[in-house]
């Protein structure tokens, strides 16, 4: 009996670690999200006509299960010390709520990468076409793509000079530009989102194992 309630408080303490991770790693997917989605190089287009929405949905869905992880990961702790059935149940479903959210922006990341590119650079294309047809109409777009992806122009930047990074040493292509830095951050994103996933699915053992024992604890008495 004692080796047995031994048992119990080592899988209760485990369950301890895990909650006070999981909720360090609920803040930091938080900081992470909303610094993609309000700093770095997208920033400048959060108040555009034309944000690419289709970029920030799945930072959303991190920012968003990085909220419920913080959560969670208290609720968890409260179950593992009161030794609750019922509310490690409930901290067992919104583990498996989580680890779907956090598969689902991996999984989106990863398959939309190309889509999210190529919507990126056809604002691009249009910002250039009208910056080339009216100087005055594309001129503050297109300083915003030159200035966030730290480029000029496409082949050649000689036509839109004066909308470059004065800092910019160089020639870069924005349409390479974009592809490369979209990838990047969209990879980072799918990462994140894997890997919370991984770690959720520890949190899920640990709780059905700590439930189990609980109520054979109970049966035992």
């Amino acid at each position: 009996m004692g080796r047995f309630r031994g048992g119990l408080r080592c899988i209760k303490y485990l369950l301890l670690g895990f909650n006070l991770l999981f909720w360090l790693a609920g803040s930091a997917v938080i900081a992470f999200g909303l610094w993609f989605r309000f700093g770095g190089t997208m920033k400048d287009f959060s108040s555009g006509d034309k944000s690419p929405e289709y970029f920030y949905v799945g930072l959303y869905v991190l920012v968003g299960a990085g909220a419920l992880m913080m959560a969670v990961g208290f609720f968890g702790c409260c179950g593992a010390m009161r030794e609750s059935q019922c509310v490690l149940g409930s901290f067992f479903t919104c583990l498996l709520v989580i680890f779907a959210a956090e598969v689902t922006t991996g999984v989106f990341a990863f398959i939309g990468k190309d889509i999210a590119i190529r919507h990126v650079q056809t604002m691009y294309e249009e910002a250039y076409n009208d910056y080339l047809k009216d100087r005055g109409r594309g001129n503050g777009t297109l300083i915003t793509f030159h200035s966030a992806f730290q480029c000029c122009g496409k082949e050649s930047s000689e036509q839109v000079q004066p909308t470059c990074p004065k800092e910019l040493l160089g020639h870069k292509n924005c349409i390479d530009e974009i592809e490369t830095i979209i990838s990047v951050k969209l990879q980072l994103i799918g990462i994140v989102g894997i890997g919370i996933a991984g770690l959720t699915i520890f949190g899920m053992i640990f709780s059905m194992v700590l439930c189990c024992a609980i109520r054979n604890s109970r049966d035992v008495i």
